[in-house]
Parts: C-alpha cells; sequence; structure tokens
C-alpha cells in the first residue's frame, strides 16, 4: 500500500502530513545515489494509481519524479500552465515555481495538512497565485516512487482581498473628506483637498472636475477643480482631455476609461477615466482621473466608491447655490412668476445668464442648474442674440422689445421673444413657441387661396358659357354650352357642399346618429349612385360579401357619402373597361370594405398626404383627372366621427386598395 510521509521540498519548501511514524522523510534519504524513475515508469505507476481518477478530477493534479521533475499532469494542470502535456514531462520543477516571489500569506493550517501559496509561471510568462499541497506515493515495501502535487487557483480570492483592502481606504478616506467637506463653512476651497486625497489613494497623478458645455455647436471644456502631482506639473488637462470629448457626449450616463498613446513632444501616455458627478455642474459634469500608460485596472466596485464621492460633492455645490439662490433672488422670481412665461431667462448687461426656467414640455427645456451662469451669446448663436435683445439694449438695456418669428440651428421650432428691462443692467427675455401658430395661420392661408382657386375655376368657365349662349350659335352648340354651364355650376354647387361639411365636421356641428343596420344595402345603393359614370367608361361594378345580410353601427346618410367617395374616385382613376371590386370581410368586433381597382395607383411619397385638404397627388394633376382634393378628407373625418379608420395600399400602374374599418 502507498503510505503518505512528510516532505521538505529541496525546490519550493512544501510540506506534507505524515500519516506513517515509520515513514522516513525524504530529505533524510540520499536522492543523489537513487535512479531518478523514468517517464514510462512514472506512467506505470500513475495507470496503478487510478487513471480515471487523475484525469478526471476538478483538481491540478502534478505527478513528480523523487529528481523533482515532473512525469505527468492531468488535464487541468496543463490548461493551468498552458503546457502540452510531452512539454511538461521531464522538466524541473524550479521553471514553474517561481522562487522567492512568496504571498503575504505563506501557510494556512488545514487539519493535520499545511497548504503553502506560491506563485506559478505559465508558458506564456504570466504569474498565477496557487495554494500548493503534496505528498510522496510510496511503493508496497515502503520506498517511494513519485510525489503528487495538488494545486488550487487561488487568482481570484486574491483579486477580492486586494479589493477589499484597496476599498475599505478608498472609503476611509471619502469618509474623512466628506467630514471635513461638510464642516467647512466654505465648502469649494475643501474641493482641490478632496481631490489630492483621493488621487492619493487611487494611486493616479491627477485629479480634475470638469464639464462639458456643447449649447453653442461645439462642445467646450471646463476646468472647475483640479489637483496634479508635483512631479506632473507639466501635464496638459485640457489637451489631454480633449480626445475623449465625443465619447463622454455620447455616453455621458456611464463610466469611460481609455488609454492614449505618447505624443511626442506634447504628452506622454496616460490612461484616462472619466466618472459622471450628479449635481450642480453643468451639462454634463465628470471626475476625472489620470495614471500611466498602464495604470487604471479598477474593478468596478472601487468605480462605484469613487463615484459617491462624486455625487456628495456636486450635492454640496447644489446646496449651496440653491440657498444663494433664494437669498438675492425672492423679489426678482417674483417677477418673474407675475409674467406667466413660457420660457424665461434672466440676463445682466453682459448677456450672463442669471436666471433661466422652462415647462419641461418646452422645446428648449433646459434644467437652470445647468445653464444659469454662461453667456447666451456663447449659448445661442449672436446674430439671433442681438435679435432678441434690440438695436436699442445693445450698451444698456432700456427699452422693451418684441421680437417675432426666429428659428434656433438646434431646433425645428418658431419662437417669439419679448424683452422686458428690470433695471439698466438686466432684463428679463420671455420666449414662446409659436410653431403651431405660424402653422395654423398658414393652414389658414391656404386654405383660402385652394378654396378660392377651386371656386373661381368652374365659376369663370360659367361666366364664359354664359357669355357664349348669349351670343347665339347654332343649335348643336347652344346645347353644348348649356350642358357644360350646367355641369361647372353643378362642380361649384358640390364643392361648396363639401366645404360646407368639412366645416362643420371640424367644428363638431355634425351629429351623426349610429343605429345598427345592414350595411350590404348601403353598398348596393352606393354602387348604384356611381353606376352611370362607370357605365360611360365600361367599368364593371362587382360586391363581394361573404352573406347577404352584415350588422354594423352607424349612419346610413354618412355612411353613403363615403362610399359613394370611394367608389367614384376608384372608377375616376380606372381605364376604360376596367372593373371596380366592392369586398365586405368580416372579423371579430369590425367589419372590413375593401373598394379595389385597376387604376394608375398612388406614389408613395403621396400617401401619407392622401387624406389633407386640397391635396392631390402629382400623377393625377398631370393627367388632368378633375377633382378638388377635399373628398378624402371629409371621407376620413366622417369614418373617425363613426369610430372607424381607413388606410390605403397602392402601387403605380397597380391599382389602389382602400380600407375601410367599421365597428360591428
Amino acid at each position: 500500500m502507498a503510505a503518505w510521509s512528510l516532505l521538505n521540498c529541496r525546490m519550493c519548501g512544501l510540506k506534507t502530513s505524515c500519516m506513517d511514524d515509520k515513514t522516513i522523510p525524504i530529505m533524510t534519504t540520499s536522492l543523489v545515489d537513487r535512479e531518478p524513475l523514468l517517464p514510462g515508469t512514472g506512467q506505470q505507476e500513475i495507470d496503478q494509481f487510478g487513471r480515471t481518477l487523475f484525469d478526471q478530477t476538478g483538481e491540478c493534479v502534478f505527478i513528480i519524479g523523487m529528481d523533482l521533475r515532473y512525469l505527468a499532469a492531468n488535464r487541468q494542470a496543463l490548461q493551468l500552465l498552458g503546457y502540452e502535456e510531452q512539454e511538461i514531462i521531464g522538466m524541473p520543477v524550479s521553471d514553474v515555481i517561481s522562487m522567492g516571489e512568496l504571498l503575504e500569506s505563506q501557510v494556512v493550517t488545514a487539519g493535520n495538512a499545511n497548504i503553502y501559496e506560491r506563485i506559478l509561471k505559465r508558458k506564456d510568462g504570466a504569474l498565477i497565485p496557487v495554494e500548493i499541497g503534496t505528498s510522496i506515493v510510496s511503493d508496497g515495501s515502503g520506498v517511494p516512487v513519485y510525489i503528487q502535487s495538488i494545486v488550487r487557483d487561488i487568482s481570484e480570492r486574491k483579486a477580492t482581498e486586494k479589493l477589499l483592502k484597496r476599498s475599505g481606504r478608498i472609503l476611509s478616506v471619502i469618509s474623512e473628506a466628506t467630514a471635513r467637506l461638510f464642516r467647512s463653512p466654505q465648502i469649494e476651497s475643501r474641493i482641490p483637498e478632496m481631490l489630492e486625497s483621493l488621487g492619493l489613494t487611487m494611486e493616479v497623478f491627477c485629479c480634475v472636475i470638469f464639464e462639458l458645455e456643447n449649447f453653442s455647436g461645439s462642445p467646450r471644456i471646463g476646468i472647475k477643480y483640479s489637483w496634479l502631482e508635483v512631479d506632473s506639473s507639466g501635464f496638459d488637462i485640457h489637451h489631454a482631455i480633449q480626445p475623449f470629448v465625443d465619447k463622454l457626449i455620447s455616453t455621458s450616463d456611464s463610466i469611460l476609461s481609455e488609454r492614449m498613446a505618447g505624443e511626442t513632444g506634447v504628452l506622454p501616455g496616460y490612461s484616462f477615466l472619466a466618472i459622471p458627478i450628479q449635481g450642480a455642474l453643468g451639462s454634463r459634469g465628470f471626475l476625472g482621473m489620470f495614471d500611466h500608460e498602464n495604470g487604471l485596472s479598477w474593478l468596478p466596485g472601487e468605480f462605484d466608491v469613487v463615484q459617491t464621492a462624486t455625487n456628495i460633492l456636486g450635492a454640496a455645490l447644489q446646496r449651496i447655490q440653491y440657498e444663494e439662490t433664494i437669498r438675492v433672488n425672492e423679489f426678482r422670481n417674483r417677477t418673474i412668476i407675475d409674467a406667466f412665461p413660457d420660457l424665461l431667462i434672466r440676463i445682466n448687461s453682459n448677456g450672463i445668464i442669471l436666471d433661466y426656467s422652462s415647462s419641461p414640455n418646452h422645446p428648449l427645456f433646459i434644467h437652470r442648474d445647468m445653464i444659469a451662469g454662461r453667456n447666451l451669446f456663447e449659448t445661442w448663436p449672436s446674430e439671433i442674440v442681438s435679435r432678441i435683445l434690440g438695436d436699442k439694449n445693445k450698451e444698456t438695456i432700456t427699452a422693451p422689445y418684441w421680437l417675432e418669428g426666429f428659428e434656433l440651428p438646434f431646433s425645428s421650432s418658431i419662437y417669439e421673444s419679448r424683452l422686458h428691462p428690470i433695471n439698466h443692467g438686466e432684463a428679463l427675455i420671455i420666449i414662446r413657441d409659436i410653431t403651431d401658430i405660424i402653422r395654423l395661420n398658414e393652414m389658414k392661408t391656404d386654405f383660402i387661396n385652394r378654396a378660392s382657386h377651386e371656386l373661381r375655376t368652374p365659376l369663370t368657365s360659367a361666366i364664359l358659357m354664359a357669355d357664349l349662349i348669349q351670343q347665339g350659335g347654332t343649335p348643336e352648340e347652344q346645347a353644348e354650352y348649356w350642358r357644360i354651364l350646367r355641369n361647372e355650376l353643378n362642380r361649384q354647387k358640390n364643392l361648396i357642399d363639401r366645404l360646407l361639411m368639412a366645416g362643420r365636421l371640424e367644428s363638431g356641428m355634425v351629429k351623426l346618429e349610429c343605429v345598427s343596420l345592414d350595411l350590404i344595402p348601403v353598398l348596393e345603393d352606393s354602387m348604384q349612385a356611381v353606376r352611370p359614370i362607370a357605365n360611360k367608361k365600361g367599368i364593371e361594378l362587382l360586391l363581394n360579401t361573404p352573406r347577404r345580410s352584415v350588422n354594423i353601427s352607424g349612419d346610413n346618410g354618412a355612411l353613403q357619402q363615403i362610399f359613394i367617395n370611394l367608389i367614384t374616385n376608384s372608377v375616376k382613376f380606372s381605364p376604360e373597361r376596367g372593373r371596380v371590386t366592392v369586398e365586405v370581410g368580416i372579423s371579430r368586433g369590425h367589419v372590413d370594405i375593401s373598394i379595389i381597382d385597376q387604376g394608375m395607383g398612388i406614389s408613395p411619397e403621396a400617401l401619407p398626404h392622401l387624406f389633407e385638404k386640397f391635396y392631390r397627388a402629382k400623377n393625377v394633376t398631370v393627367a388632368e383627372i378633375p377633382g378638388s382634393g377635399i373628398g378624402l378628407y371629409i371621407v376620413k373625418s366622417i369614418i373617425e366621427e363613426l369610430g372607424g379608420k381607413i388606410d390605403v395600399r397602392s402601387e403605380l400602374n397597380q391599382g389602389t386598395t382602400f380600407t375601410v374599418h367599421l365597428k360591428t
């Protein structure tokens, strides 16, 4: 049987427990006189020991000859060191175990066994902290034949221990610095001191609190507070932050950690860490730390500790700012409230923003803490600011001024401003979003222009026909004149009726009486009304319905107006001898009515505007197909009044399908 004995290893100093008092420690046995085991012999012994257990165990196991050379290693051991099995066999133990590089905890005693901590060298040169336990395996006569070594990787444990120690040290520094900070009546004077404490604890050569100003289009770096190691006094902080501005802006809510290669004659290589500050700094505030090129190899837990410190600092500065603002501006705040602003900016004669307030729904909303203290000329384009102030207020603020209609490059809205002087050195500016008002005025103007055009066209034709009738002509000519006159007058009447209907729909004057009715007769009557127009072009009208009775909730007259309009349009835009199909589909809770034609279709860019008043697609106007462009607007308005909806699918020269969805 194999016996365990006490081993004093010449190379690594490891010991194993002795379970057989008769076994002689290996150091008392002459290793010089003993022939070293051959690799083959060692392999045979391993097989006797249990090859299956050797390969499948979760531990890293090495078999070492009595000449202190490796005979074998299992799969886990080979993976740990990065060697192939044929490479490790015959290698001296001293090539793997790093002599003289002991860990802080050298011996861990567990029961009767001593487990030592050492450093192993991987094939790639990396160092791994491990726990090593060894034992001697003897033959039946008690003669030692090889050494079995069990190795455990303790990298994670050591990293955790290091993190806990470092985090504890950092927390201690932060706690002490925070206490000094809040006890001091001059908080700002203590900020550089806190940065120095953080820098020394985190082992960096520079700590800085900075902000990024991005209101005028080109981001600017503002250094608020900084600490720099004495040996690094020539380090240009502003220039070192500049390469990372874009990343900081795009990821302003997350930690940024980057490395920058050295620039000849400008900056040495360095590592950069930026942690967002939640507090009273500008639009984007950060705590920045700089270390040498290969530094800043920290764990996330350490980042969280530093983040806590920056948040405490920001909160302290914010408290000071709020208290001062309340004391100094109590009367002025009452003036601002009385002015009932949409967006308020109080500036001095130099353009410095003293107060800034707006509704969160305003397109220009920015919290006052993020913009107060900046210059309005640097925040917005200078030519816009000059227009807002007016010519009379260039030197001193003396006269009220109202500017209507201006735009800012970073906003799609249109604004007006009203300037109210508070005194010769200060003014209150009210910025109001008038985009909706401008668009409403444009819509009114567009409506009047289009309605006038649509009304003028048939009226002009009617006057011309009346003149021709008065001048006389052949009976055939007179009949043609009367026909055209009648058609133009009917066209004008229909347009006026539609305009009146659109106006009543918009004003809410149309009250539809929804009752339960059969949809099929409504569709049949609508198709019958359009049939004369379809017959003139030889167009076939078809109705496909799953059954002869389909009950819905609706208004008979309104439904007929919807379907007559849609079927008429399909006939109008279909080629001669074509087909227009009305299909009825029934699903749970609603009915789908599709009007399908084989006409010219609608271009994709026209589809979003199809239901706007007076809108007509370009291919329709090119084809000179008459129409007012208001019918589909009325159709959509009536359908929505009935609680339904309409959609359209179309392809050029392939036809169009309008589908009306109504509730049952």
